[in-house]
């Protein structure tokens, strides 16, 4: 049985009965914690559990053995609460929900996530579910804390400390090596939910995690169920869209497959070695969408050595069936950790204005 969060020392028992009508996932844990409840409530702490849950319920966690604790983030009709369950081990656990105003189809969509989830095996690059409360609303999508935050955030809290030095404690200091660690750790989560036949849809470094030893792992799939059976997505909504994450038959055609995953892939190595940068600096979104339909692809940044940029360039190819597959980026990118050569040289790093760039409407940063 797996551990319930990262860096938990003790595991958390397993209670369930045998269900006649479904049958049991080996790779699910009944997450059982036995503290009483706490005076502490709010509208997402409410009900009462036997303690005892069902097989055909799993994944199933009493909602009144979590406490939250703050909040993480949040979007239009989202939000990540930092929680820690009650019982006999404490450990911190990430939990996704919903606002008040959220529709059903935002309702829809953390469930599919949810059903996603469930079918996956702990992977050490890609975010762990470890439960869920779908009983009854809000619902809650709980997940492993991971403990250092967004891969973009991390990026530019780095390039600030190079640039002003560590005011407050806890070094972000980067290397080249960290940086193409980061790269090959998105691209072993992505090889592995490829595997699965999951389309993510909205790979980009605010949607990767970093954890201990500065790992990174695969987040907020926002994937739809039917991914798997067809893999191939298209989009039937319109709402605000990654840009300048999006390959042209994604922007263009509304097409979704793993291809354009990895077209995605190649803009994450970008803001990775930029640091975070917002990609295609200066550019606003109509012209992003007519430039890469015209053949437009960013060049390379003058502290980027060539073998790097070689790799993120052939995930932009018009082609899809040219560009690599995760398996052949995990392969190149772990020939440059072997190396000991700096293909990014961070004492090269330029300090423009417009790597910062933020809040451009219309369209998903």
């Amino acid at each position: 049985m797996e551990t319930f969060c990262s860096g938990a020392e003790k595991k958390l028992s397993e209670r369930s009965e045998t269900s006649e009508d479904l049958e049991p996932n080996p790779h699910t844990s009944v997450l059982y914690l036995q503290r009483p409840r706490t005076a502490h409530s709010n509208r997402y702490e409410s009900g009462e559990t036997t303690g005892v849950i069902p097989e055909h319920r799993k994944w199933e966690f009493p909602r009144h053995h979590l406490r939250f604790l703050g909040l993480l983030g949040e979007g239009c009709f989202g939000q990540v609460w930092k929680c820690d369950t009650l019982g006999e081990t404490e450990v911190l656990v990430a939990v996704k929900t919903l606002k008040e105003n959220a529709s059903e189809k935002e309702k829809k969509d953390l469930l599919n996530e949810i059903e996603v989830m469930k079918l996956l095996d702990p992977h050490p690059n890609v975010v762990t579910l470890l439960g869920c409360c779908t009983d009854r609303d809000p619902l809650f999508l709980i997940m492993e804390y991971v403990q250092h935050g967004k891969l973009q955030t991390y990026l530019r809290e780095s390039r600030a400390e190079r640039q002003y030095g560590n005011l407050h404690g806890g070094s972000r200091h980067l290397t080249s090596r960290d940086l193409t660690a980061f790269a090959y750790h998105v691209a072993k989560g992505m090889e592995y939910l490829s595997s699965k036949g999951i389309i993510h849809r909205d790979l980009a470094a605010r949607n990767i995690l970093v954890g201990d030893s500065k790992t990174c792992k695969v987040a907020d799939f926002g994937f739809a169920r039917d991914v798997i059976i067809n893999h191939v997505y298209e989009r039937k909504s319109e709402g605000r869209l990654p840009i300048r994450w999006m390959a042209p038959e994604s922007l263009y055609d509304n097409i979704y497959t793993t291809k354009t995953d990895v077209w995605s892939f190649g803009v994450v190595m970008w803001e990775i070695v930029t640091l975070g940068s917002t990609p295609y600096p200066g550019m606003a979104a109509g012209d992003v969408m007519r430039r890469v339909r015209e053949g437009y692809r960013m060049e390379k940044p003058d502290h980027c050595k060539r073998e790097v940029y070689n790799i993120l360039f052939y995930c932009w190819d018009e082609d899809p069936l040219k560009r690599p597959t995760f398996g052949e980026l995990v392969k190149l990118l772990d020939k440059l950790l072997v190396g000991e050569n700096d293909y990014i040289e961070l004492d090269r790093f330029p300090d423009h204005a417009y790597y910062n760039i933020t809040g451009l409407s219309g369209e998903k940063l």
